[in-house]
Protein backbone atom coordinates (compact mmCIF):
# COMPACT_ATOMS: atom_id res chain seq x y z
CA UNK A 1 0.00 0.00 0.00
CA UNK A 2 1.22 3.37 -1.10
CA UNK A 3 2.61 5.80 2.16
CA UNK A 4 0.88 8.91 1.62
CA UNK A 5 2.11 12.54 3.14
CA UNK A 6 -1.22 13.28 4.44
CA UNK A 7 -1.52 9.60 6.33
CA UNK A 8 2.37 10.44 7.77
CA UNK A 9 0.81 13.85 8.68
CA UNK A 10 -1.99 12.02 10.40
CA UNK A 11 -0.13 9.75 12.24
CA UNK A 12 2.21 12.58 13.61
CA UNK A 13 -0.57 14.60 15.13
CA UNK A 14 -1.59 11.96 17.05
CA UNK A 15 2.05 10.69 18.72
CA UNK A 16 3.86 13.31 17.79
CA UNK A 17 6.86 11.56 16.53
CA UNK A 18 9.19 12.48 13.79
CA UNK A 19 8.08 12.50 10.69
CA UNK A 20 9.89 9.58 9.42
CA UNK A 21 9.47 7.37 12.11
CA UNK A 22 5.64 8.34 11.14
CA UNK A 23 6.60 6.68 7.32
CA UNK A 24 8.43 4.08 8.79
CA UNK A 25 6.01 2.72 10.80
CA UNK A 26 3.04 3.14 8.42
CA UNK A 27 5.24 1.09 5.79
CA UNK A 28 6.25 -1.59 8.22
CA UNK A 29 2.26 -1.86 9.13
CA UNK A 30 1.42 -1.70 5.17
CA UNK A 31 -0.67 1.10 5.91
CA UNK A 32 -2.65 0.58 9.11
CA UNK A 33 -3.11 3.55 11.41
CA UNK A 34 -4.05 1.30 14.49
CA UNK A 35 -0.72 -1.18 13.83
CA UNK A 36 1.42 1.47 13.07
CA UNK A 37 0.57 3.70 16.35
CA UNK A 38 1.10 0.44 18.24
CA UNK A 39 4.66 0.33 16.20
CA UNK A 40 5.39 3.79 17.81
CA UNK A 41 4.20 3.21 21.60
CA UNK A 42 7.10 0.44 21.25
CA UNK A 43 9.40 2.92 20.56
CA UNK A 44 8.71 5.79 23.04
CA UNK A 45 11.72 5.64 24.74
CA UNK A 46 13.40 7.34 22.49
CA UNK A 47 9.78 9.80 21.58
CA UNK A 48 10.70 10.69 24.85
CA UNK A 49 14.04 11.45 24.95
CA UNK A 50 12.83 13.84 21.69
CA UNK A 51 10.20 15.66 23.59
CA UNK A 52 12.64 15.74 26.78
CA UNK A 53 13.89 19.33 25.13
CA UNK A 54 10.61 21.07 24.65
CA UNK A 55 10.02 23.45 27.76
CA UNK A 56 6.88 22.14 30.23
CA UNK A 57 5.57 25.73 31.84
CA UNK A 58 2.23 24.36 31.96
CA UNK A 59 0.72 21.53 34.25
CA UNK A 60 -0.97 20.64 36.99
CA UNK A 61 -0.59 20.89 40.95
CA UNK A 62 -2.35 18.06 42.88
CA UNK A 63 -2.48 17.00 46.51
CA UNK A 64 -2.84 13.65 48.76
CA UNK A 65 -3.10 13.35 52.30
CA UNK A 66 -3.33 10.21 54.17
CA UNK A 67 -3.93 11.26 58.24
CA UNK A 68 -1.49 12.89 59.25
CA UNK A 69 0.79 12.70 56.19
CA UNK A 70 0.41 14.59 53.06
CA UNK A 71 2.01 15.77 50.22
CA UNK A 72 1.61 18.47 47.34
CA UNK A 73 3.47 17.88 44.09
CA UNK A 74 4.06 20.12 40.87
CA UNK A 75 3.61 17.96 37.43
CA UNK A 76 4.39 20.12 34.24
CA UNK A 77 3.72 19.92 30.39
CA UNK A 78 3.61 22.42 27.75
CA UNK A 79 0.16 23.58 26.99
CA UNK A 80 -2.35 23.93 29.34
CA UNK A 81 -5.10 21.27 26.52
CA UNK A 82 -3.00 18.65 28.28
CA UNK A 83 -3.48 19.88 31.90
CA UNK A 84 -7.04 19.22 31.33
CA UNK A 85 -6.70 15.61 29.69
CA UNK A 86 -7.88 12.70 32.19
CA UNK A 87 -4.59 10.56 31.83
CA UNK A 88 -2.53 12.97 32.89
CA UNK A 89 -4.77 13.95 36.01
CA UNK A 90 -4.48 10.36 36.70
CA UNK A 91 -0.60 11.06 36.34
CA UNK A 92 -0.45 13.40 39.09
CA UNK A 93 -2.92 12.32 41.74
CA UNK A 94 -1.14 9.17 41.50
CA UNK A 95 2.20 10.55 42.30
CA UNK A 96 1.27 12.91 45.18
CA UNK A 97 -0.24 9.55 46.44
CA UNK A 98 2.64 7.47 45.95
CA UNK A 99 5.17 10.48 47.69
CA UNK A 100 2.36 10.24 50.50
CA UNK A 101 3.12 6.24 50.84
CA UNK A 102 7.25 6.01 50.34
CA UNK A 103 8.46 9.17 51.16
CA UNK A 104 10.91 9.62 48.48
CA UNK A 105 14.48 11.62 49.02
CA UNK A 106 13.96 13.48 45.74
CA UNK A 107 12.64 13.74 42.17
CA UNK A 108 14.71 11.00 40.88
CA UNK A 109 13.69 8.84 43.56
CA UNK A 110 10.12 9.25 43.38
CA UNK A 111 10.79 8.01 39.56
CA UNK A 112 12.03 4.97 40.80
CA UNK A 113 8.75 4.20 42.90
CA UNK A 114 6.28 1.53 41.84
CA UNK A 115 3.70 2.61 39.24
CA UNK A 116 1.68 0.79 36.51
CA UNK A 117 -1.19 3.06 34.34
CA UNK A 118 -2.74 1.91 31.71
CA UNK A 119 -0.42 -0.31 29.54
CA UNK A 120 2.68 1.83 30.87
CA UNK A 121 5.37 0.99 34.00
CA UNK A 122 6.55 -1.03 36.19
CA UNK A 123 7.84 3.09 37.51
CA UNK A 124 6.53 6.01 37.79
CA UNK A 125 9.26 7.23 35.34
CA UNK A 126 8.31 4.55 32.54
CA UNK A 127 4.48 5.66 32.94
CA UNK A 128 6.13 9.26 32.30
CA UNK A 129 7.76 8.50 29.50
CA UNK A 130 4.94 6.06 28.27
CA UNK A 131 2.19 9.44 28.20
CA UNK A 132 4.93 11.86 26.91
CA UNK A 133 4.36 9.51 23.55
CA UNK A 134 0.41 8.42 23.92
CA UNK A 135 0.11 12.31 24.81
CA UNK A 136 2.44 13.69 22.27
CA UNK A 137 3.64 16.06 24.81
CA UNK A 138 7.02 16.39 27.49
CA UNK A 139 6.19 16.43 31.21
CA UNK A 140 8.26 16.47 34.00
CA UNK A 141 7.66 15.84 38.01
CA UNK A 142 9.41 19.16 38.63
CA UNK A 143 8.76 19.35 42.65
CA UNK A 144 6.91 18.08 45.61
CA UNK A 145 6.68 18.75 49.45
CA UNK A 146 5.74 16.20 51.63
CA UNK A 147 4.29 16.56 55.51
CA UNK A 148 4.97 13.79 58.31
CA UNK A 149 5.71 16.08 61.22
CA UNK A 150 2.18 14.79 63.10
CA UNK A 151 0.18 17.88 62.34
CA UNK A 152 -3.23 18.37 61.38
CA UNK A 153 -3.10 18.91 57.66
CA UNK A 154 -5.63 21.00 55.00
CA UNK A 155 -5.15 21.53 51.49
CA UNK A 156 -6.57 23.60 49.25
CA UNK A 157 -6.33 23.70 45.38
CA UNK A 158 -7.45 26.48 43.16
CA UNK A 159 -8.21 24.54 40.17
CA UNK A 160 -5.12 23.07 39.21
CA UNK A 161 -2.31 25.71 38.95
CA UNK A 162 -2.34 26.90 42.31
CA UNK A 163 -1.81 24.20 45.24
CA UNK A 164 -1.41 24.81 49.20
CA UNK A 165 -0.94 22.90 51.82
CA UNK A 166 -0.95 23.33 55.78
CA UNK A 167 -0.07 22.03 58.71
CA UNK A 168 -2.39 23.39 61.92
CA UNK A 169 -3.47 22.50 65.02
CA UNK A 170 -6.95 23.48 65.96
CA UNK A 171 -10.34 24.15 64.25
CA UNK A 172 -10.46 22.27 60.39
CA UNK A 173 -12.30 24.85 58.38
CA UNK A 174 -10.24 27.95 59.40
CA UNK A 175 -7.13 25.90 58.24
CA UNK A 176 -8.83 25.59 55.10
CA UNK A 177 -9.77 29.51 54.81
CA UNK A 178 -6.26 29.94 55.65
CA UNK A 179 -5.35 27.70 52.94
CA UNK A 180 -7.68 29.99 50.59
CA UNK A 181 -6.32 32.97 51.68
CA UNK A 182 -2.61 31.53 50.97
CA UNK A 183 -3.70 31.02 46.99
CA UNK A 184 -5.12 34.65 46.76
CA UNK A 185 -3.01 36.41 48.56
CA UNK A 186 0.68 34.56 48.11
CA UNK A 187 2.30 35.24 50.89
CA UNK A 188 6.19 34.10 51.18
CA UNK A 189 6.71 33.26 55.19
CA UNK A 190 4.79 32.54 58.13
CA UNK A 191 5.66 36.10 59.83
CA UNK A 192 7.95 38.78 58.97
CA UNK A 193 10.69 37.10 60.61
CA UNK A 194 10.49 34.19 58.55
CA UNK A 195 10.99 36.16 55.35
CA UNK A 196 13.88 35.32 53.26
CA UNK A 197 16.78 37.56 53.68
CA UNK A 198 17.42 38.25 49.61
CA UNK A 199 14.03 39.02 49.16
CA UNK A 200 14.06 42.13 52.00
CA UNK A 201 17.46 42.76 50.16
CA UNK A 202 16.02 43.14 46.86
CA UNK A 203 12.88 45.10 48.57
CA UNK A 204 15.68 47.32 50.21
CA UNK A 205 17.47 48.27 47.46
CA UNK A 206 14.29 49.12 45.41
CA UNK A 207 13.35 51.44 48.06
CA UNK A 208 17.19 52.83 48.26
CA UNK A 209 16.62 54.00 44.74
CA UNK A 210 13.64 55.77 45.01
CA UNK A 211 14.72 57.47 47.72
CA UNK A 212 17.93 58.38 45.81
CA UNK A 213 15.34 59.68 43.52
CA UNK A 214 13.29 62.04 45.60
CA UNK A 215 16.42 64.08 46.58
CA UNK A 216 15.23 64.36 50.47
CA UNK A 217 18.07 64.19 53.10
CA UNK A 218 20.03 61.60 54.12
CA UNK A 219 17.85 60.99 57.59
CA UNK A 220 14.61 61.21 56.15
CA UNK A 221 15.57 59.13 53.03
CA UNK A 222 16.50 56.18 55.68
CA UNK A 223 13.31 56.29 57.58
CA UNK A 224 11.55 56.13 54.13
CA UNK A 225 13.48 53.47 53.07
CA UNK A 226 12.75 51.74 56.30
CA UNK A 227 9.39 52.34 55.99
CA UNK A 228 8.64 50.84 52.87
CA UNK A 229 11.17 47.78 54.19
CA UNK A 230 8.42 47.53 57.16
CA UNK A 231 5.08 47.50 54.95
CA UNK A 232 6.41 44.87 52.35
CA UNK A 233 7.36 42.68 55.16
CA UNK A 234 4.28 43.18 56.59
CA UNK A 235 2.17 42.54 53.04
CA UNK A 236 4.42 39.10 52.80
CA UNK A 237 3.93 37.29 55.92
CA UNK A 238 0.76 35.47 56.18
CA UNK A 239 0.33 36.05 59.77
CA UNK A 240 0.35 40.13 59.26
CA UNK A 241 -1.96 40.05 56.39
CA UNK A 242 -5.93 41.03 56.02
CA UNK A 243 -7.54 38.07 55.96
CA UNK A 244 -9.30 38.00 52.39
CA UNK A 245 -12.91 36.92 53.87
CA UNK A 246 -12.98 39.79 56.73
CA UNK A 247 -10.28 41.90 56.36
CA UNK A 248 -10.80 43.70 59.58
CA UNK A 249 -9.03 41.07 61.18
CA UNK A 250 -5.42 40.16 60.18
CA UNK A 251 -4.76 36.17 59.76
CA UNK A 252 -3.29 35.83 63.14
CA UNK A 253 -6.39 37.21 64.62
CA UNK A 254 -8.57 34.97 62.81
CA UNK A 255 -6.36 32.04 63.60
CA UNK A 256 -6.59 33.28 67.20
CA UNK A 257 -10.44 33.54 67.19
CA UNK A 258 -10.63 30.12 66.35
CA UNK A 259 -8.21 28.54 68.59
CA UNK A 260 -6.09 27.67 65.64
CA UNK A 261 -2.20 27.70 65.19
CA UNK A 262 -0.59 27.39 61.99
CA UNK A 263 2.47 25.73 62.08
CA UNK A 264 3.65 25.48 58.09
CA UNK A 265 2.92 25.96 54.41
CA UNK A 266 3.65 25.37 51.00
CA UNK A 267 1.88 27.01 48.12
CA UNK A 268 2.80 25.55 44.44
CA UNK A 269 2.23 28.20 41.21
CA UNK A 270 2.02 25.79 38.22
CA UNK A 271 5.48 27.40 36.01
CA UNK A 272 6.20 29.54 38.52
CA UNK A 273 9.95 31.09 37.36
CA UNK A 274 9.88 28.52 34.57
CA UNK A 275 10.39 30.80 30.95
CA UNK A 276 8.23 30.07 28.64
CA UNK A 277 9.39 29.47 24.86
CA UNK A 278 8.04 30.56 22.01
CA UNK A 279 7.80 28.14 19.00
CA UNK A 280 8.36 28.77 16.01
CA UNK A 281 6.68 26.61 14.17
CA UNK A 282 8.04 27.52 10.68
CA UNK A 283 11.44 26.92 11.71
CA UNK A 284 10.43 23.39 13.44
CA UNK A 285 8.71 22.17 9.83
CA UNK A 286 11.76 23.14 7.90
CA UNK A 287 14.41 21.23 9.46
CA UNK A 288 11.74 18.24 9.21
CA UNK A 289 11.95 19.19 5.44
CA UNK A 290 15.24 19.21 5.74
CA UNK A 291 15.92 15.79 7.52
CA UNK A 292 13.38 14.09 5.32
CA UNK A 293 15.60 15.22 2.08
CA UNK A 294 18.80 13.77 4.36
CA UNK A 295 17.48 10.58 4.63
Amino acid sequence: MAITASMVAELRAKTDAPMMECKKALTEADGDMVKAEEILRVKLGSKAGKAASRVTAEGVVASAIEGNVGALVEINCETDFVSKNDLFLAFCNHVASLVVTHNPTDVAALGELPLSLESFGPTVEEVRKGLIGKIGENMSIRRFQRYANGGALAAYLHGVRIGVMVEFDGDANAAKDTAMHIAAMKPVALTSNDVPAELIERERSVATAKAAESGKPADIAAKMIEGSVQKYLKEVSLFNQPFVKNDKQTVEQMLKAAGTTVKAFTMFVVGEGIEKKQDDFAAEVAAQVAAAKGA
